[in-house]
Formats: C-alpha cells, sequence, structure tokens
C-alpha cells in the first residue's frame, strides 16, 4: 500500500529538502497523507470485485485499501488478514467480523483493538484473550452458547 506513496529521492536522486518551519512540514505531511487514499485501481489482485486500492489480495468484495487480503467482505485499511467481514484496520487476524484495529487475532466479532486473541465477542482492548464476551473469560461451551443466542438476536 504504502510503496504507492512518492519518494522525491527515488525519482531525481537529490537529498530532500528539510522544511523551512514547522508550518511548511505541517503542508507537506497533510499532502502525503492526502495522496494516500487516492489510488483507486487494484494491482496484482486476483478475483477481487468492488475493491478500490487494493494490493495483492484475492477473491475479496467491496474492499478498500487492503494488502495481502483473501476471501475478505467489506473491509478496509487491513494487511495479511482472511475471511474477515465488515472490519477496519486489521493486521494478521482470520474470521473477525464488525471488528476494528486487531492483530493477530482469530475469530473475533465486535471486538476493537485486540491483539494475540482469539474466540473474543465484544472486547475491548484485550491482547491474549481466549474464549471473553465483553472482556470477561468464559468457559469454552458457554462462550459459544451465549454467542450463539447473542449473533442470533443482533442478526434480526
Amino acid at each position: 500500500m504504502y510503496d504507492q506513496i512518492p519518494d522525491r529521492r527515488k525519482a531525481t536522486g537529490a537529498m530532500p529538502t528539510v522544511p523551512g518551519s514547522a508550518r511548511e512540514f505541517e503542508a507537506r505531511l497533510r499532502d502525503l497523507r492526502s495522496g494516500l487514499g487516492e489510488r483507486s485501481e487494484n494491482v496484482g489482485c486476483i478475483a477481487c470485485s468492488d475493491c478500490r486500492g487494493c494490493d495483492d489480495s484475492t477473491f475479496c468484495r467491496r474492499c478498500t485499501r487492503v494488502a495481502r487480503c483473501h476471501f475478505c467482505v467489506d473491509c478496509a485499511d487491513s494487511t495479511d488478514s482472511a475471511h474477515c467481514q465488515r472490519s477496519n484496520g486489521l493486521v494478521r487476524c482470520q474470521h473477525c467480523l464488525d471488528s476494528e484495529r486487531c492483530v493477530t487475532s482469530s475469530y473475533l466479532a465486535h471486538c476493537f483493538g485486540l491483539s494475540e486473541s482469539t474466540y473474543c465477542f465484544g472486547c475491548v482492548g484485550l491482547s491474549g484473550a481466549d474464549f471473553h464476551i465483553l472482556n470477561e473469560p468464559y468457559p469454552r461451551e458457554t462462550y459459544f452458547a451465549i454467542t450463539r443466542r447473542l449473533r442470533a438476536e443482533l442478526a434480526r
């Protein structure tokens, strides 16, 4: 994703100019950031549909700015993830639903800011957690019984 941002040294071989003031620095940073979301074509993607600005992804649908993601639907700004839906900012995640800013996690639903966690439902900010609902631990069987009921109710 970030390899599309222009680097003046590559283009001209010259050393970059140092910003003369904080105002100039902020203006140049703003210009760089605004160019990040402009690319709409997909690069190296296979069988992706209705996606924008994606790299090296396969079988994704309606995703924006994902890289090396596979079988994701309605995701954005994610990398190295698979089988995720309606999620944003995931890195190395699998089977996540309605989750944001999670890393190296699997089977999350309605989670935010988790890392190295599995089977969490409605959790925020946990690391290394398994079988949690609303940041509280549950036995495996109880977790599945409760989340089955909650998923059904939320789907209505």
